[in-house]
């Protein structure tokens, strides 16, 4: 199993026929290949609001890897993304590859032991490669047969392999953000914010906090990979994905996107200069969003981020002397939302203080919350740390699929005894949910904040994005407060505070709002409360799968939707709702001019 970085190149070089594949599904359950149900394909049921019952935002997300390498290869390239056990081997028994490529994170290992034996079974002479995090395992030869594991940024490695130039220019793919979201038990569409594209910037994060496994998979601390490095080439990129989109949203792929501030105000420079009213999502760390002033933020369309909070008395770097409850308070003031990230179980974490440690994190009133146990993985300073110590449980003690953060320790606690921090974790969710109510409240609320803020703003950039932020204030967002107050009809202290938003979003919206408020919320709540009964019998969310081919593959791949500059758009836009409505309120945007207003007259 080569590791190196003098791998050799495949004998058929860029006439090698290449499957990249994710591990096979379903997710959403217990079986003998290490699915659990309480660790779905789902980031946010799985590590945000997982508690959130049918409040809880359901949506997938695409294997970006596999389709960064799929579109920067010029050998014919197949993509199988998300199949069941029964498609895999339906796959590789009808049509002959070369090179099978599988990407996985670590609680998958024995999928992908399970896909190597099939492949070994039915593909003999195929190549076998690993990617994803699981590369980042030390002993992966053990477990799963294997001819290359691929270590860190995987575009020149795959190039290299199939005898390519791996120094030619990056090819980005063109894909949406979300898949098949539904909140309340609707299905989103048409929907500002839904509707993105992805970015991907960079890999890694030169940050290198101990835990981190991306961190480790691309070099550690002070590395990371730059796909793009100056502003011109990211916003010439964002212009492309823009049209063959038809949004102004970006979920951008980047550990720390703001880290480089040359880049990015080289970038606001640009998106100024030809106005831009895009809209950002990114992931950062408090030091580095300290950097920037708030009206740089808002300039560059920063409306989420993503921000490392990990605890209280937590000494990273990232986090040295800011007061991150100020800093949540500012950005949310601003309509820039939030979506805190905290750890249960850091070394300090005890029975004793446990509580502390929850207040503290909740106390911050994110729009999203998640919680992850303190987890040594393969690969990370603190696993080789923890192992050193004779801390790591063997493989006696812990299984590999239950490793993923949501549910126990892989490593003896100081503080805390075997078994306390599941429910040390899921306290931490309940509390965030009871103190602060539905996520989906909590957005509604700051993107109210942000379009009083800035309707009025000289800018008209600035202002278009804010009205398209703002289109479903008066008639959707109203219907969701009043079918929430009428499902916490009950609950006294949040009744009231969903009650006070819903006053405050009529007298900013006006009579139609008022009007179209309780219209609205009962199919709401109808809604919701079918979604409620669904899950209470044991409903699960299972992501479709996809199958694609290159320009390079297409003419023998006939049953694979053909991925090419011609028709890669067309393709995502019809799942992403590419109407005459959409493409429409896109233009407007794009335009410079709102989407709709939040007044609606």
């Amino acid at each position: 199993m080569a590791r190196s970085v003098c791998d050799p190149v495949h004998p058929l070089g860029s006439r090698a026929k290449v499957l990249l594949t994710s591990v096979f599904g379903p997710y959403a359950q217990d079986d003998p290949y290490g699915s659990r149900a309480i660790n779905p394909m789902e980031l946010y049921q799985n590590q945000v609001t997982r508690v959130q019952g049918p409040f809880s935002l359901r949506t997938f997300h695409r294997s970006w890897g596999i389709m960064l390498l799929q579109a920067n290869v010029n050998a014919p390239c197949t993509v199988l993304d998300f199949p069941s056990q029964e498609r895999f081997l339906e796959e590789i028994t009808a049509r002959q590859y070369d090179v099978i490529g599988i990407t996985a994170i670590m609680t998958n290992l024995l999928k992908v032991r399970r896909m190597c034996k099939l492949i070994r079974k039915h593909q003999p002479h195929a190549a076998i490669l690993i990617g994803g995090h699981l590369a980042n395992m030390p002993d992966l030869r053990r477990w799963a047969d294997a001819d290359h594991v691929v270590l860190g940024e995987g575009v020149r490695w795959l190039r290299r392999y199939l005898g390519e130039d791996e120094a030619a220019t990056l090819r980005h793919p063109v894909v949406r953000g979300n898949l098949g979201t539904r909140i309340m038990g609707v299905t989103l569409r048409e929907h500002p914010g839904d509707v993105c594209a992805t970015l991907i910037p960079s890999v890694g994060c030169p940050m290198g906090c101990n835990f981190c496994s991306t961190s480790a998979l691309f070099g550690g601390k002070g590395s990371f990979v730059e796909f793009y490095r100056t502003g011109d080439e990211l916003f010439d990129l964002m212009c492309q994905l823009e049209q063959q989109l038809y949004t102004p949203s970006f979920f951008v792929m980047d550990e720390n996107f703001l880290i480089d501030k040359p880049r990015a105000l080289e970038l606001l420079a640009l998106m100024q200069k030809h106005h831009k009213p895009w809209s950002i999502y990114v992931f950062s760390s408090a030091n580095v969003l300290r950097k920037y002033s708030v009206d740089q933020l808002v300039a560059l369309g920063v409306s989420w981020v993503w921000l490392g909070l990990e605890g209280k008395r937590s000494s990273y770097v990232k986090l040295a002397g800011a007061d991150t409850l100020e800093l949540v308070r500012t950005l949310q003031s601003h309509g820039i939302r939030v979506l805190g990230s905290s750890i249960i179980g850091l070394e300090e974490h005890s029975p004793d203080n446990i509580d502390e440690a929850i207040d503290h994190a909740v106390a911050h009133a994110t729009e999203f919350h998640q919680f992850m146990l303190y987890t040594p993985i393969p690969g990370t300073p603190l696993f080789a740390q923890m192992l050193a110590e004779g801390r790591v449980f063997s493989e006696a003690e812990s299984s590999v699929p239950d490793i993923h953060g949501q549910y126990q320790f892989n490593f003896r606690h100081p503080h805390i005894p075997p078994g306390a921090e599941t429910e040390f974790l899921l306290r931490a969710f309940r509390r965030d949910f009871e103190v602060n109510g539905p996520s989906v409240v909590r957005i509604v609320r700051t993107v109210l904040r942000g379009w009083r803020q800035y309707k009025n703003h000289p800018d008209p950039r600035i202002r278009a994005r804010f009205a398209h932020e703002a289109a479903n204030l008066p008639v959707r967002y109203a219907g969701v407060l009043w079918a929430t107050h009428y499902y916490y009809r009950d609950n006294p202290r949040l009744s009231a505070m969903i009650s006070q938003l819903l006053d405050e979003l009529y007298a900013e919206c006006g009579p139609r709002s008022r009007a179209a408020a309780p219209i609205a919320g009962r199919s709401l709540y109808r809604q919701l409360m079918r979604e409620q009964e669904r899950l209470a019998a044991g409903w699960t969310y299972e992501p479709p799968t996809y199958y694609e081919a290159n320009e390079a593959a297409a003419a023998d791949n006939p049953a694979a939707t053909p991925i090419t500059p011609a028709t890669v758009a067309a393709v995502e836009t019809t799942s992403a709702g590419g109407s005459p409505r959409r493409r429409a309120a896109f233009a407007r945007v794009a335009a410079g001019a709102p989407a709709t207003t939040a007044t609606g007259g």
